[in-house]
């Protein structure tokens, strides 16, 4: 694995999350944007060697509504960036009977292609393998 290349925090408030947390960091965030497949809007901190992603669901029947509904605010995935190629790495994972929730890799927030691992696979944590497109 390269890096770890994100963590993402689902928020019920992204206004409110994105001063707590220009105060934690000590940053603003660099990037704001609407990811209208996952129904969710992200704003993104760059931190001097990983990122935090905010989300913020933009109805509760998105994956994000879901989560917030069932668990509340919190982390929500951790983002990883492979050494290889996003296909061939959801490929690899497929064959080796790991549960992806994405068929194949897609467009995500960032500038990404991206998929994720069901978290019954990765010992209760929900992880995104994401690349730059």
């Amino acid at each position: 694995m390269a890096k770890v290349e994100h963590i993402g925090i689902a928020v019920q408030n992204m206004e409110d999350a994105i001063k707590t947390y220009t105060l934690l960091l000590g940053v603003s965030p660099y990037k704001e944007e609407l990811v209208e497949s996952e129904g969710v809007r992200t704003v993104f901190f760059q931190l001097e060697n990983i990122k935090i992603e905010l989300l913020e669901a933009l109805s509760t029947q998105s994956p994000v509504g879901k989560f917030l509904e069932k668990r509340g605010e919190g982390l929500h995935h951790i983002a990883l960036e492979p050494n290889r190629d996003i296909a061939d790495q959801h490929q690899y994972l497929q064959s080796n009977t790991i549960k992806l929730l994405n068929e194949k890799p897609k467009e995500g927030a960032d500038e990404k292609n991206i998929f994720f691992v069901h978290p019954k696979d990765a010992h209760g944590v929900l992880l995104e393998f994401c690349k730059e497109q």
